[in-house]
């Protein structure tokens, strides 16, 4: 008997840049289990002649679960997840699971990654992240907001490229005015800031502009916002942040880059 369970980081949504290694084990898969709006994504193929299981938003642990017990009794099951599934997605609750359950030498457990939502929105506004960043959920859902607000001073203060993860929702919307409140703190008014929506989906929006000028307004759930550091610019409606080749090498036939 095959008791086995793949977390698949399914990437953007855009079919396109579904990884072969996440298709090979959908197609693998006898069950498929997700949240609604990640199931939304798959081609029809993926879902044909298999069990499907979703359930809502906040679902995770119950379908998890049903994701367990299908695998224990011998149907390999894929879980899946928007973007990478390690980085705040299912990997890590599903593991948790196996473990609280004495399951862990009784299942396969598989990981299989994907593109995640940082990358693919710093794909679409140009270089942001090439130099050191870090990356914050201000959903304090599980995790206190005094924690945050600490992990978010740290790393303004470092001066890291600072990319913010589930940034706004219906009801919770005073969290990013207060992070960015604090980032403000650190960073000056003018940082380059970019906002992507629905990155690599229908109804994409994309955004350079400033932290001063971010509007809380314009941001949902559905969006990443990075903000930049010291060295961070926009180049033709781009955000660059440089790696520093300008202080080492002639760039441009010897001309050196601005700010350099």
């Amino acid at each position: 008997m095959n008791r086995r369970i793949t977390v698949v980081g399914l990437g953007p949504g855009d079919a396109a840049l579904l990884p072969p290694m996440a298709r090979q084990a959908l197609l693998r898969a006898r069950a498929i289990v997700g949240y609604k709006g990640y199931i939304g994504l798959l081609e029809p193929e993926l879902l044909e002649g298999r069990q499907v299981l979703s359930t809502g938003m906040t679902g995770e642990v119950e379908r998890c679960n049903a994701a367990i017990d299908l695998a224990v009794s011998g149907v390999e099951t894929a879980v899946v997840s928007s973007g990478d599934a390690g980085v705040y997605a299912m990997a890590g609750l599903v593991l948790e699971l196996l473990e609280a359950r004495g399951l862990l030498g009784q299942v396969d457990f598989e990981v299989v990654p994907g593109i995640p939502a940082l990358c693919a929105a710093a794909a679409l506004l140009g270089a942001p992240l090439m130099h050191d960043f870090a990356v914050v959920s201000l959903s304090d859902l599980l995790t206190p907001w005094e924690q945050i607000e600490r992990r978010l001073a740290a790393a303004a203060g470092a001066d890291f490229v600072v990319v913010l993860y589930n940034p706004r929702s219906g009801r919770r919307t005073d969290q990013l005015p207060r992070a960015l409140e604090l980032l403000r703190a650190h960073k000056p008014g003018g940082t380059p800031v970019g906002l992507v929506k629905r990155a690599f989906r229908p109804g994409q929006e994309i955004l350079a502009t400033t932290l001063d000028a971010l509007d809380p307004q314009a941001v949902d759930m559905q969006s990443i916002v990075l903000v930049g550091n010291a060295s961070t610019r926009l180049v033709g409606g781009r955000l660059l942040t440089p790696r520093g080749y300008a202080g080492k090498y002639a760039l441009a036939g010897g001309a050196a880059a601005p700010g350099s």
